[in-house]
């Protein structure tokens, strides 16, 4: 048994010893039981163990352990505050970083299911699904916009498996590199710092309105704004599904684009958490070098790098905000900034306006593809009403940086968070976009 995270360590792949490292986890979760309602994992792992007085995880088949594993959706909840993480424990303990492993051994091993690789495969090709549904027009914006539980989501259902009751993630129209083309050039004589804007598949493909609000911020506080050029889809996917060769292939070709970025003099700005996420934490490990850690060392969500920007003193950022400023705001602290340590940086930017923020915590189980299991859905609806109504009770604004949390909390209670960049845009009285 090992505790390793390295994928180049030689036992990362063997079966035996990933069991054994899942008993040796498994076991000391059950000893502590602090993390009951963050997914389905412990759950089904604390059930498991429940069957027997001694409540030993050395008892579990491979099976058992698989259904554990399968409930992880790597939001990374669960490090935050781990007594046994490794850096409060010699437990050395990082359970997202082991369901990881586990994955990716059994992905290596054959113990995938074929529909199962299939999923994470089409998932995996987010940039080329994405961009045929661009291309499909007012077909893909109609099955998209279709209402929760209509016949056209039903068949989407029966086809692709996403329950007929969530909202599909739109289709944009307009691509936010084909808007960044065509808009009229800001051009910052004096600019007092130059990024490259990561858009990431989502606001690509999908939320181009949280890009424009993005570039609109940064050049209204003089940071000159760039296209991260040659960067694909982070990788996610393939990470999270197991296929973990698929994922170096994709993180090698970003780490090669985005660091050149880096080294040119811009560093990186993402307006989503798991792309942010998976290139500061993974590309390290799954890549590794000198521009992989460069990479890392220089990427930053689009509120912490607008606080880092503000905590520079007299290039502080501008407070007039004579646009709409909410009396209160309800803001959402994603799973995945948390476990950045970077979540309070979207609260102290929407305090800046004046506004009342009250940071509400927990997770909305959103995640694709493991809320569209039929297996999962029902956890996922669940967490997302439940984060729905705390936000609602909160504030009278909602704000989250996590897209697909807020389309999860959309789909369960219709309550609708902004970006904070957005809400920011709105408060400098910047115009939303038609």
């Amino acid at each position: 048994m090992t505790t390793t995270y390295d994928p180049n360590d030689p036992r990362y792949l063997d079966e035996a010893d990933v069991r054994g490292e899942l008993t040796r986890a498994f076991n000391l979760c059950e000893g502590c039981r602090r993390c009951t309602d963050l997914c389905p994992s412990f759950p089904t792992l604390f059930a498991l163990l429940d069957r027997r007085d001694d409540r030993d995880a050395g008892w579990l088949v491979p099976a058992q352990q698989d259904r554990v594993v399968d409930g992880c959706f790597q939001c990374g909840a669960c490090i935050v505050e781990c007594p046994h993480a490794p850096s409060r424990s010699e437990s050395a303990l990082d359970v997202p970083r082991l369901m990881l492993r586990a994955n990716a051994m059994r992905w290596a091993n054959g113990h995938v299911p074929l529909r199962t690789r299939a999923s994470v495969a089409v998932a995996g090709r987010t940039d080329a699904v994405a961009a045929v549904a661009s291309r499909a027009g007012a077909v893909a914006a109609a099955v998209a916009g279709s209402a929760p539980g209509t016949l056209v989501r039903r068949a989407v259902e029966k086809v692709a498996g996403i329950p007929a009751q969530r909202l599909l993630p739109p289709v944009a129209r307009e691509r936010f590199t084909t808007w960044f083309a065509r808009r009229v050039t800001v051009r910052l004589a004096d600019a007092r710092a130059r990024v490259a804007v990561y858009p990431t598949c989502l606001v690509e493909y999908q939320r181009p309105d949280i890009g424009r609000d993005l570039v609109k911020v940064l050049e209204h506080n003089g940071i000159e704004c760039s296209l991260a050029e040659g960067a694909g889809c982070c990788g996610a996917p393939y990470l999270h599904g197991g296929d973990v060769e698929s994922f170096v292939q994709s993180a090698v070709r970003n780490v090669r684009a985005l660091s050149a970025v880096v080294r040119a003099g811009r560093d990186v700005v993402v307006a989503q958490p798991t792309c942010s996420l998976v290139i500061r934490r993974d590309y390290p490990d799954f890549v590794g070098g000198p521009d992989a850690n460069l990479l890392a060392a220089h990427t930053f969500d689009a509120a912490e790098y607008l606080m880092r920007a503000h905590a520079e003193g007299e290039s502080a950022l501008d407070t007039d905000f004579s646009g709409d400023v909410p009396e209160s705001i309800a803001y959402h602290a994603p799973c995945r900034l948390r476990a950045q340590d970077v979540a309070v940086r979207s609260r102290d930017l929407l305090r800046l306006t004046g506004a009342t923020v009250t940071v509400v915590y927990g997770c909305s189980g959103g995640e694709e593809p493991w809320s569209g299991r039929a297996r999962f859905a029902g956890w996922s609806a669940s967490m997302s009403e439940s984060l729905g109504r705390e936000l609602a009770a909160a504030g009278t604004v909602a704000a989250g940086d996590c897209a697909r949390s807020n389309a999860a909390v959309e789909s369960q209670v219709g309550v609708v968070a902004r970006h904070p960049i957005q809400v920011i845009a709105r408060a400098y009285g910047i115009p939303e976009e038609p």
